[in-house]
């Protein structure tokens, strides 16, 4: 496997992540009062919807998509990726959602 899907792969997923989240964009939506899977975002049928599963099934697919990508790309369009730039994305991930999801735990 090349370094380059693997770092963009991380990169990606983390940023898609944020953005899924943020902007609700699951895939589908799962009903576990009735356990039932739904296509793309819905109300919560019998309980509350659950909607993780479909941010990660969201998030995945774009960095897989960009992490072929960047495989396909030469390594001399890659060799200056830094390793490092999954921890600094993935932190900086981190701290943006905590921000975007503060009224939950602010309240």
């Amino acid at each position: 496997m090349k370094p380059a899907f693997a770092i963009v792969f991380a990169v990606a997923f983390a940023i898609a992540y944020v953005a899924s989240v943020l902007n609700n964009y699951a895939l589908f939506t799962y009903h576990p009062a009735i356990g039932e899977f739904g296509a793309g975002v819905q109300k919560g049928k019998d309980g509350p919807a659950m909607y993780w599963y479909g941010w990660m099934a969201t998030s995945g697919i774009v960095a897989s998509l960009a992490g072929v990508l960047a495989a396909l790309l030469p390594e001399s369009a890659t060799r200056r990726l830094w390793p490092g730039l999954t921890w600094s994305v993935a932190l900086v991930a981190i701290a943006v959602l905590a921000y975007g999801l503060r009224q939950f735990f602010l309240k």
